[in-house]
């Protein structure tokens, strides 16, 4: 009865674990996306480094706009 229990803890507690790792890498992708990304911007161009912010923009557009394209449906998969 002991070696159940100590196998089913340990499955519980592993599956917890998993869970705090998806929760915080999915806070370090908010955290990175909303705030420290456009206030490393807005210094970049305050300091006068607009000749890096500007790359760092576009690159960051383009990956937007394909993560984008790539969530639609095709055209085929919508008039079914």
């Amino acid at each position: 009865m002991i070696t159940l229990f100590i196998i089913l803890m340990i499955a519980v507690f592993a599956r917890m674990i998993g869970f705090a790792f998806k929760f915080t890498w999915g806070m370090a992708k908010v955290f990175f996306g909303l705030i420290f990304l456009p206030v490393m911007l807005i210094g970049l161009v305050v300091s006068g480094l607009v000749t890096f912010a500007i790359p760092i923009l576009v690159i960051m557009g383009i990956v937007m706009l394909v993560k984008w394209i790539a969530g639609k449906p095709a055209q085929s998969e919508i008039s079914k």
